[in-house]
């Protein structure tokens, strides 16, 4: 057993089993599941909310910075970086949720292919005080009696779509996932009144006018927002039924995280978000301004 199994898919493997031998039916196992696992990660999505909900506050912000220093590209930058650090916001704060759903939805796929296709090596995966559970005994010396439905609809080992056909409840869970995964999307990306495109954006960077960051960030956070269902859909149709259950749920449990969360904490990381930082005296920023411009003269000069 590699290290990624021990260290990830054996845990999961597990926790489903056991929520199995409860309620023996693979759907609603996964749901129950997936569920879980997104209270696990409830801290973390409310710190990637604070996130939203700061970018979205210092619009207005970097609005009038993009003004006031439109000939200043050090300035701006500058005023730009403290203007983060006002409101607390870091560059990969909102990736680290997908840093740790990735390997769970990776150790699904492994979980789904040991209950489809490797029933034999049940036994190999299961711990010792989840196998003494008469359900999950009796799936490890007979592994020919896993329930693999969804509530004796269809079955979540099969694909949406295959050589076989088309199984209209899988194609339903694809479009639901996809639908899911826009609404969520639209709840986080940051607000923006430039409707430009980013051809235009980046031909005026092209020709010399610096790019607004936070106007290509809002550019492309669109162009995501409508490229990734598509591709969720795309992928999920060719996957076993038990992953579409899976992404299905977890997006409509993280639309309804991200939901209350805005709603009910909204006080809470307002004040987090307006936390004060010390302010950035003149004397200090020209200096720093005038350092960032003696680096940039460096390096056009390393470059010549």
């Amino acid at each position: 057993m590699s290290f990624f199994d021990t260290v990830i898919v054996q845990p999961i493997f597990n926790l489903l089993m056991l929520i199995y031998s409860l309620i023996p039916d693979f759907g609603v196992s996964i749901i129950i599941f997936t569920i879980l696992v997104r209270l696990l990660l409830w801290p973390l999505v409310k710190k990637q909310l604070h996130h939203t909900k700061a970018m979205r506050k210092m619009q207005p912000e970097l609005a009038k910075i993009n003004k006031q220093y439109a000939k200043n590209p050090q300035m701006r930058n500058l005023a730009m970086m403290e203007l983060y650090k006002k409101h607390n916001i870091s560059v990969f704060g909102p990736i680290g949720i997908l840093l740790i759903q990735f390997p769970i939805l990776i150790a699904m796929y492994r979980v789904v292919q040991i209950f489809a296709s490797n029933r034999a090596d049940l036994g190999k995966y299961v711990y010792g005080a989840v196998k003494n559970l008469p359900v999950a005994n009796n799936l490890v010396n007979n592994p020919d009696q896993f329930n693999q439905n969804f509530l004796g609809i269809f079955d979540l080992t099969q694909h949406a779509i295959s050589k076989s056909g088309v199984v209209v409840g899988l194609l339903v869970l694809a479009v639901l996932a996809a639908v899911l995964q826009y609404l969520t999307a639209k709840q986080l990306s940051p607000n923006s009144d430039s409707k430009r495109r980013l051809r235009d954006i980046l031909s005026e960077a092209g020709s010399g006018k610096e790019a607004d960051q936070s106007e290509v960030n809002a550019v492309v956070s669109r162009k995501m927002m409508k490229f990734m269902p598509v591709m969720v859909f795309l992928i999920i149709i060719y996957l076993p039924g038990a992953l579409a259950m899976y992404m299905t749920t977890a997006n409509a449990v993280g639309y309804l995280q991200n939901l209350i969360i805005l709603r009910k904490d909204s006080s809470e990381m307002e004040d987090i978000a307006n936390e004060k930082q010390p302010k950035l005296s003149k004397a200090k920023a020209k200096k720093r301004a005038d350092h960032a411009v003696e680096a940039r003269v460096t390096r056009i000069k390393a470059k010549g």
